[in-house]
This record gives C-alpha cells, sequence and structure tokens, in this order.
C-alpha cells in the first residue's frame, strides 16, 4: 500500500511533475551550454557538471530547510561580532558575484521557485516528512530529471534529422 501511495505522489502533488519538468529542461540546457564551453581539457569544462549538480543540492538544501540553515546561522552570527562581519561580507560578496552574473541567477530562481512550489504541493496534500527525507527525495528527483534531460537531444540535434 505504501509503495502505490509512493508512486501516485507526483499525480496527487503535480508540482512535482512541473519540478521533474524543469529539471529535464535544464538538464538539456547544461548539456548545450557544455558543448558550447567547447571539447577540451579545460579545467572549466572538466568542472562544469559537478559545479551545477553542486548548485542544485545546495538549492535543494537552502529551499528544504530554511529554518535549520537561518538557526544555525543566526547562532553563529550571535557569538561574536567578527563573525556577524565575516558572515555579513560574505553574504554581500557573494549575492553581489551573483548578481554580476544573471544567466547563473536565472537558472537558481527558476529551479528554487519549483523546488518551493513543490514543497507547498506535497505540504497541501499532507505529505510533510522530516526535513533531511525531503531533501533527498527532492534531490533525487531532481538528479534523475537532470540526467534524463542529459540523455535527451539538444534542438541542433534534431534540426539535423
Amino acid at each position: 500500500m505504501a509503495l502505490i501511495r509512493l508512486l501516485s505522489l507526483p499525480f496527487r502533488a503535480p508540482l512535482l511533475l512541473v519540478l521533474f519538468g524543469v529539471a529535464l529542461v535544464l538538464g538539456n540546457h547544461w548539456t548545450i551550454q557544455q558543448a558550447h564551453l567547447g571539447s577540451g581539457q579545460s579545467l572549466w569544462q572538466q568542472l562544469f557538471w559537478p559545479i551545477e549538480l553542486l548548485q542544485v543540492v545546495l538549492v535543494v538544501v537552502c529551499c528544504t530547510m530554511p529554518d535549520l540553515l537561518m538557526r544555525q546561522v543566526s547562532l553563529l552570527m550571535a557569538s561574536s561580532r567578527v563573525i556577524t562581519l565575516v558572515v555579513s561580507l560574505l553574504l554581500v560578496v557573494t549575492c553581489g558575484l551573483i548578481l554580476m552574473r544573471a544567466n547563473l541567477l536565472v537558472n537558481v530562481l527558476i529551479l528554487s521557485s519549483a523546488v518551493l512550489l513543490a514543497r507547498l504541493d506535497l505540504t497541501r496534500i499532507g505529505v510533510v516528512p522530516p526535513p533531511w527525507v525531503t531533501v533527498l527525495g527532492l534531490a533525487s528527483w531532481l538528479l534523475l530529471g537532470i540526467w534524463v534531460g542529459h540523455q535527451l537531444p539538444g534542438p541542433l540535434a534534431l534540426a539535423m534529422v
């Protein structure tokens, strides 16, 4: 009975299907971006997929466990003025760098809004597992979608056929 409930979850919470679709599109888009980087053994070519997948996992963690993360950051910042200054500067510099690279920000915003909508839909149907289970489930769901999107042919391959 539990297996049937798990398998019917994307149909009871349709925003999980939207999240999977976003993952498909991002996986295909990142494959095309990797092709534009060139075929070589450059450092960016080798680090492209690990960086993108790390970005996905960080977005899922930040969107799934914001209360735990904010509590830890607040406790850390309350311990010392120096740590408060360092954390504030780190946030400002990081946000500034991300805003300078708007293309990276667009992917993060799309991904985070899809994750938050999927969490809202899961809450609507009454599925509220512990945060670490939600992180593992949503990250697995996203990584599966990205992998399938990576396997799909790009628009240029379809035009040549």
